[in-house]
């Protein structure tokens, strides 16, 4: 309790030195001081709730009983539980029996009923966003010593990747970034004049993967406006710098143009492996990717606390939100399966996360799949796998997300000098192009080093399907599924789908569909098809 009032006394000191900000350059010791103070804080902080992860990961049961009473406690019409007579609490088959298994809008997405995703649960994804915050900051510093410090960091999206967001730690702790800049421009301007960089962040992997095809587009602009001091500072030496590291091409650009850059940090979502892959080929070639967190559905349901792992281990935690998990085998036809608390999982199998909605009281099904791998205390670390809602079926077939996305890697890899950088996938009833062909897929992709595809390259995708899909292949040799039809977009069309989607979207991070089920979405790639 001392400890939490002296940090109620730092506050005000903090608040002072972070106004300095705006008063022109700060002399070193200021920065200095800064710093400290701001570390000693994250650190206090960090440990703080590293203790009640321990406590609650020891005591999983416990946990999640508080979990599931502040839930009934908070929502609206929980009056519809009946209370047992043990001091006002409900088991968990009561909970079960009266709060039936829902599913969440993108497993019932159509055209003519557009419905926004599931609540982000703002009241109590705070905590899990802070601990997520500090906790990531604190492993990422012990994985990467000195990647905190002054001018070392620099975010070159509007929204961080850390999920709570401290302006006053972030200024603190020297990140580079334009005070009240509002667009990506302007945050890669002031990340591309700080050569000293050890961290760059991007609120996702696919929001980075545009920002680097932007930096190569328009790489003239930005470097005329480093060269002319558009934000205050004449570089021409940069500029050139910048020049010569683009005519190098892509691959390992973000190392030339930082060559202290050790890890890109982002924020982990659903459909954000392949950016991840494309950055990895090309433009972070050599770097480490760390995500402090997996937000599935616009909230925090998962924290990393390995980040020198790179398969994206994730712990699920015992807290609010409450977190049941449904076996894939039982439960993805049955919406009646019995769900599973955390303490009941065995290792290697999957299951899909069910997420209780204090808002609305749902138990909803969240598609999100994950496999349990291992166990910290007595809670399952798992990796997400993939997405139930992201299935393409059209004759009664189910081809899921990492069937389709393997088949298509296998595919690109026969394409000389081609590079994935992003696709989707449409049922050709969606675009209404039929024309008395059989039901097939539509399938648009941006690739680098690619720009003509003969028939035959074309047709690499379907054999790779039907390898990869016995059910797929049976239908292709009836006749009653006509092969997938490969599209390739110009540069930039799926930067274009991702600002459609946000418009029409409230989950935060947007997670990157593979499967398009909205015509008006569809149609805007297939007018960047390029002929």
């Amino acid at each position: 309790m001392s400890l939490l009032w002296l940090l109620l006394l730092l506050l005000p000191l903090l608040a002072v030195l972070w106004q300095q900000r705006s008063r022109g350059a700060r002399p070193y010791w200021l920065i200095s001081l800064q710093h400290r103070v701001a570390w000693w804080v994250l650190g206090w902080a960090a440990a703080w709730q590293q203790r009640k992860l321990e406590w609650s990961t020891l005591n999983v049961g416990q946990s999640q009983q508080e979990a599931l009473m502040w839930c009934l406690k908070k929502a609206q019409g929980s009056c519809c539980l009946p209370r047992e007579n043990t001091g006002g609490s409900t088991d968990m088959s009561t909970f079960r029996n009266h709060l039936p298994l829902t599913k969440t809008s993108h497993t019932q997405e159509k055209e003519s009923e557009e419905k926004l995703p599931p609540p982000t649960f703002p009241q109590y994804h705070g905590d899990a966003s802070l601990q997520a915050t500090l906790l990531g900051l604190i492993t990422l510093n012990k994985a990467y010593p000195e990647v905190l410090a002054p001018g070392s960091s620099a975010c070159v999206t509007p929204t961080s990747p850390w999920p709570y967001s401290v302006p006053w730690l972030e200024h603190a702790l020297g990140r580079v970034s334009a005070v009240g800049a509002k667009d990506t421009r302007t945050l890669l301007l002031e990340a591309l004049i700080s050569p000293g960089l050890r961290v760059l962040e991007a609120r996702t992997a696919v929001e980075l993967l545009d920002v680097f095809v932007g930096l190569e587009t328009d790489a003239e602009e930005l470097a005329e406006a480093i060269a002319t001091g558009s934000l205050g500072m004449l570089l021409p030496k940069r500029a050139a710098e910048l020049r010569e590291a683009l005519e190098q091409g892509p691959r390992g650009l973000a190392l030339r143009l930082w060559p202290k850059l050790q890890v890109v940090v982002t924020l982990d979502s659903g459909g954000q492996a392949e950016a991840v892959a494309a950055l990895r080929v090309l433009w972070c070639q050599g770097l480490a990717f760390f995500s402090p967190a997996y937000a599935a559905s616009g909230g925090v349901m998962a924290l990393n606390l390995w980040p020198e792992q790179p398969q994206g281990s994730y712990l699920l935690p015992p807290g609010v939100p409450f977190i049941e998990l449904l076996p894939i085998k039982e439960g993805t036809q049955e919406e009646a399966a019995s769900t599973l608390l955390l303490t009941d999982v065995q290792r290697e199998e999957e299951y899909e996360l069910v997420l209780t909605d204090h808002t609305s009281l749902t138990r909803c099904r969240l598609g999100d799949v994950v496999q349990v791998v291992g166990t910290y205390n007595q809670c399952p670390v798992v990796r997400f796998t993939c997405r139930l809602g992201q299935t393409l079926s059209v004759r009664g077939e189910v081809t899921d997300e990492n069937v389709f996305s393997m088949a298509l890697a296998q595919a690109v890899g026969q394409w000389p000098g081609a590079k994935l950088l992003d696709h989707v996938c449409v049922e050709n009833s969606i675009l209404d192009s039929c024309d008395g062909s059989a039901p097939h897929y539509e399938v648009f992709m941006e690739l680098r080093g690619l720009r003509n595809m003969s028939e035959e390259n074309r047709n690499k995708l379907d054999h790779c399907l039907q390898e990869a899909s016995p059910q797929y292949r049976s239908l292709r040799f009836r006749g009653s599924v006509g092969p997938a039809k490969v599209h390739l977009v110009r540069p930039g069309s799926f930067r274009v789908l991702r600002e459609a989607l946000a418009a029409c979207s409230s989950s935060c991070p947007h997670e990157m569909p593979r499967v398009l089920r909205l015509g008006h979405l569809a149609q805007l790639l297939q007018k960047r098809v390029i002929p």
